[in-house]
């Protein structure tokens, strides 16, 4: 796991503060503090541990501010990493909470189910990918993520102010790697936060959940969001912050290279499926991975496989697959194009 990097400021009241996140491989969610004129406010939160709320505190400190200065956080998306400490920073310092309201949607439909319901979730979208038995028990045993309990205080949709006095930050709406994932736009000093949208190395995981859910189009609404933050008026003027690796310019190649990527990895896929129809776990097990599909562990080939259910999904709604099979164990075929109607 990487060294966690120092607190570091960037100038124009913003400050860089990794908080760790324990045993994974990305080391640490780097989270913004934005000076104000009534307080500074976070992008994110980081990781419900002890040692992340260690180092969180601490890098507060580092900016001249306490954690009781804190105004509140606008948390980019959902996950652990980057919603974790929201109620401890909410007890300590009565800060509020701000998120879209789709991902408040989906915080509150992951509360409601308990431990045992969401393994029986699990297990049985496992077994409609086509996931052989004994990786089903694997997965169903293995520890279930964190369940969010925060509820958002206040719900920013595209375009909203958030409420930071003396400063111009806006949300900037980017579904896909979640369904209301945020990017943050610093209007008055040139900075973007992009959270998990645009990494500067990494391409940001797009999963379907449930594996072979016939609703919604995440990579669809992710690829959109690519084009539309690359749009932003003088896009490649702007310095990103992502929350993971490090800053960056040149967003407008960013984003074509992750479009990219995407756009090729659907020609993968549709080039095995016009040998013939597929499981999810079939069409998953034969994609080229980083590590060969026997090497990674189950939770990993679980993740791979979310990624190629929305692959999938998007080639559904490009209609160039047709899903066949029965509603338990779907297969999807290429549709076969007559020829001079390509």
């Amino acid at each position: 796991m990487p060294d966690t990097p120092p607190v570091e400021n960037l100038g124009d009241g913003i400050w860089s503060l990794p908080v760790p996140i324990p045993d994974n491989p990305l080391g640490s969610t780097l989270v913004y503090l934005v000076a104000g004129s009534s307080g500074p406010v976070l992008v994110d939160t980081g990781w419900n541990h002890d040692d992340a709320w260690d180092a969180l505190a601490k890098g507060i400190e580092h900016t001249g501010h306490s954690v009781g200065d804190v105004r509140g956080a606008v948390v980019t998306h959902f996950h652990p990493d980057h919603l974790g400490l929201a109620d401890r920073l909410r007890e300590a310092s009565g800060a509020w909470i701000a998120m879209h309201p789709a991902d408040t949607a989906a915080v509150e439909a992951l509360a409601a189910r308990n431990p045992a319901g969401r393994r029986e979730d699990i297990a049985l979208q496992l077994r409609r990918a086509g996931f052989p038995e004994e990786e089903v028990g694997l997965l169903s045993a293995d520890p279930l993520l964190p369940v969010p309990s925060t509820a958002a205080d206040i719900t920013l949709a595209d375009g909203d102010r958030v409420d930071l006095p003396g400063r111009d930050l806006r949300a900037v709406w980017t579904p896909g790697h979640t369904p209301g994932h945020l990017c943050l736009h610093l209007g008055d000093s040139g900075h973007l936060f992009t959270g998990d949208h645009v990494l500067p190395r990494i391409t940001p995981h797009v999963g379907q959940f449930p594996l072979t859910s016939p609703e919604g189009d995440p990579l669809g609404d992710f690829l959109a969001s690519q084009k539309g933050i690359a749009d932003l008026p003088g896009a490649d003027a702007l310095v990103c912050l992502p929350s993971h690796e490090t800053r960056f310019s040149g967003l407008t190649e960013r984003a074509r290279e992750i479009t990219d990527h995407h756009e090729k990895r659907l020609e993968e896929l549709l080039a095995l499926l016009a040998e013939r129809p597929l499981t999810l776990w079939e069409a998953s097990s034969r994609l080229t991975w980083r590590r060969p599909w026997d090497a990674m562990r189950p939770r990993s080939r679980h993740m791979a496989a979310s990624e190629t259910a929305a692959h999938l999904r998007l080639l559904e709604e490009r209609g160039r697959i047709r899903r066949t099979g029965p509603e338990t164990l779907p297969r999807w075929g290429a549709v076969r194009i007559a020829k001079g109607h390509e």
